[in-house]
Order: C-alpha cells, then structure tokens, then sequence
C-alpha cells in the first residue's frame, strides 16, 4: 500500500508496519500487506469511517445489547459507513481503513485493548453473516487444522449432541458437520455450556466455528499490533512526523459529531437563564463548573476555557459572556482586575483577539482526557470524580436506586460518555439511542425534550 499525494508516490506506513489482505466472500482477515495506492485525503476520511463503525459497536456492546441485536447494529454500521461510492473500491476502503486504525491503536496498551476487542466483535458478527461455503473458504484462510467429525464418530456422539442442542434452545434434529477441537480453544462456547465436551475436546457445530476463527483472528491481530507498536515507535512515528504523524495521534480522540461553534438563531440564552438551564438542561460536568463559580467566584484556566465555551455554544452573546464572569469573578478579583486579567481571554474564546480563532466547545472526549490539578474542577465527573462526591453529585440530580446503580456501574468499566447518557436518560424520562458525545448536544437534546413536553401540556390544557 502506497500513500500518493498529487502525482508523488509515498511509503506506507500503515502497511509497511503490519501484514493486510483479503478473505473469501469480501471479509478480509488482514494478514498480507496490500498492494494499494493510498491518496492522503482518504487515508484519514476511511479511518474516520470505520471509527465510526468501531465507536457505534463500543457503545451497543457498553449497553448490553443481546447478540441478534448486535448483528443488526453492526450490519447498519457498516452499510452506512463503510459503502464507497465505488462498489469496485469498496473492499479497498475496508483493508486501507483497517491498517490506518491498526496505526493509529497501536500506542499504548489501552489503546490496543480496544482497538483489539472492537475489531474482533465486528470481525465476528461479519464473519456470520457470511454463507456456510465462504465461512469454509475462511477458515482455510486461517490455516486451522480441523476437519470435518468422520460419519462414524459423529454416529456415536449424536445423542449427546442432541441433548446440548436442546439444552440451549435449539432444534432437537442435529447439524450434520462438526469439528472436534481442544476445548481451550473455544473458551465462549465452553464458558456457555453450548458445546458437547469429552476427553478434552470440544464438538463444534458449523454454525459455532465463528468462535474458532475469530479465536486465530484475535491472535492474528494482537500479535499484529505489538510488531506494528515497535515500528512506530521505533522508526514512522520521526519519519512521518510533519505528514501521518499528526493524522495518527490526532484520530484516536476523535470526534465526530457537530462542533456547536454555530448556534442559531434562536437559540441564545441570556445571563439570568443560566441557573434556571444548569438545573434542567446542564450535564453534569457543567453543573459542577457552575457550582463552583457561584461558590468562590473564580475558576482557574482549564475550568473557564471548558465553561465558557459551553455557554458560547449554548447561545450565550460575547458582550452577556463578558456581563456573566464580570459579575462573578468582580466579588473576589474586583472590575478592573477582572477587566485587566480575564476579559482578554473571554474574546479570544469567541475569535474577537489574537489570531481571531473562533474556539469550538469541548467535546466529552476532550474533557475526559484532561487531567485537572489541586484546586480545578474542570474534566469530566464521571471520571475524575471519586465515587462518594459522584453518588452525593447523582442524588442532587434527583437520580437514585436502580438508576443511579446503573451509573456507577458504567463509570466502573470506565465507560464515562454511557455513564452521562444513562444521566439524561434517568433525568429525562427518555431514551437517548444516539449516546452523548458532547456537552452541548447534552443541552440541546435536553431542550428539544423540555419544549416537546411543554408543547404536549399546552396542548392537553387547551382541549
């Protein structure tokens, strides 16, 4: 694979690290380097693509969708993120892709972890979807050593087949083909108890060998990402740094959704709604933020940027930005400190000094990589909270029970953006399929939910 910019041809790195290809059936396993010329543009928009893909599975799997559930989310995933406009290109798109994030999650632990996990979840439900003959073809793909259960042996254990197939729900009339494989190497079907066992091996369906492909595919890629780890680090990371290299770093916090640096017309708040809205239509962290500033009329840097720029996003004026953190911060620092130390940076927020930036609002994945010191409080709570202040935090939304249990259950597995869904959810009365990626979608999602309601009453006192 090569990346080209205009007509000059560019090592690639993302191949050059680690090995790609394609499967049968269009299902790459991603093992041999391709031969591909890769334009810079689309080195990043089919890694954003099928981030989205891999974003989209972290969070139905965080919600505990059930498996037939999943392969519908995943199929959709991948048919409205990863078709290109040519069909032709469509398994390029998929192997490029691939490789760049291969790139990309290969810097650290964590982020092989995930990266790892979420890759063989979609290899799996992919991997099902396919016909039995291109399911065959793949697993010579991976070179298991496993041939079809001899008619006689199958003879002698269809009884005991039987009595797991209906164990588990299933038809009592068996399949005809299974594999007979050492039990370690299906842990899941052992772990469920949906394979007949004996003498220390496992008899698996053909309907069950996902589980053993996606075992060697697993192995494939971990082994994958610990050789592509020591090139980057070794050699593309300084090679590449005025090019992949910024692309790289930047991706794995990536964000997606809208910047909210535009608010419309109508939406703009004033000063005087803001404790009324942090009560109702605020998340968490801004809440908190607002808390703060009312207590000791001042917040440190980090803290002014995170919530000043929410405000800005939520429809609060320049001139009312400036009339709000003079009124507060003027108690402790006094007008003309505030004037002389703070105003400065309030319209540099809005593009109005300096290089004219015009700052977009942090997005949760942002604050949740900050790293707050003594005496700040900005970041997310979910993350940066212990979990007593969290709890006293939670019931002062009015959330509790079941609920709140259920929130620091997420917070737990460190999934922090479900944490504040299931927040909004609990203190909306609502479902929020979409999950919450941003502070000022939390606010505007919250708004659309108080309007309809309010319209719903209007209506219902009018008839």
């Amino acid at each position: 694979m090569e990346i080209v910019r205009s007509q000059r041809q560019l090592a690639a790195a993302a191949a050059a690290a680690s090995g790609g290809g394609s499967g049968a059936g269009g299902l790459p396993t991603y093992r041999v380097a391709p031969q591909l010329e890769v334009r810079l543009e689309e080195f990043e928009l089919f890694a954003i693509d099928r981030l989205r893909v891999l974003k989209g599975i972290s969070d139905g799997l965080s919600r505990g969708k059930r498996p037939e559930e999943m392969e519908k989310l995943v199929s959709e995933l991948w048919k409205g993120h990863m078709r290109h406009q040519d069909p032709a290109e469509t398994l390029n798109k998929d192997i490029i892709s691939h490789f760049v994030l291969r790139l990309v999650y290969c810097r650290t632990e964590e982020l092989r972890k995930w990266f790892l996990s979420m890759e063989t979840t979609l290899f799996r439900y992919r991997f099902r979807l396919e016909s039995p003959d291109t399911q065959r073809l793949l697993m010579s793909e991976f070179q298991l050593p496993y041939k079809a259960l001899p008619h006689s042996e199958f003879e002698a254990v269809k009884d005991k087949l039987s009595q797991v197939a209906r164990s588990i729900g299933q038809s009592a009339s068996v399949e005809s083909v299974f594999f007979k494989v050492p039990f370690e190497e299906v842990p899941d079907l052992v772990g469920s108890r949906r394979v007949f066992i004996s003498k220390g091996y496992a008899y698996v369906a053909m309907s069950q060998v996902v589980s053993l492909v996606v075992t060697q595919f697993r192995c494939n890629i971990s082994k994958a990402l610990v050789l592509t780890n020591r090139k980057w680090t070794t050699s593309i990371k300084e090679q590449e740094k005025d090019r992949l290299t910024p692309i790289v770093e930047a991706l794995s916090n990536a964000y997606f959704g809208p910047d909210y640096s535009q608010t419309s017309d109508s939406a703009e708040i004033s000063p005087k709604d803001i404790d009324q809205l942090s009560r109702t239509s605020f998340p968490l962290c801004m809440r908190h933020m607002l808390e703060k500033l009312r207590e000791n009329h001042h917040l440190k840097n980090g803290g002014r940027m995170q919530f000043g720029l929410f405000l800005k996003g939520a429809g609060l004026k320049l001139e009312d930005a400036l009339a709000f953190f003079r009124a507060e911060f003027s108690q402790k620092v006094g007008s003309e400190r505030f004037d002389k130390e703070y105003a400065y940076s309030i319209r540099h927020n809005y593009g109005k000094e300096g290089k004219r930036t015009d700052y977009t609002p942090y997005s949760c994945q942002k604050i949740i990589a900050a790293t707050p010191g003594v005496g700040d409080h900005h970041g997310c709570p979910y993350r940066h909270f212990g979990e007593e202040n969290l709890r006293a935090a939670l019931n002062n939304m009015g959330i509790s029970g079941n609920a709140l249990e259920g929130i620091l259950d997420k917070v737990k597995n460190r999934h922090y953006q479900l944490a504040c869904t299931l927040t909004f959810e609990a203190t909306h009365n609502v479902s929020c399929d979409t999950g919450i990626n941003h502070p000022n979608q939390y606010f505007s999602e919250s708004q659309k939910v108080l309007q309809a309601k309010n319209q719903t009453v209007q209506s219902q006192s009018s008839t």
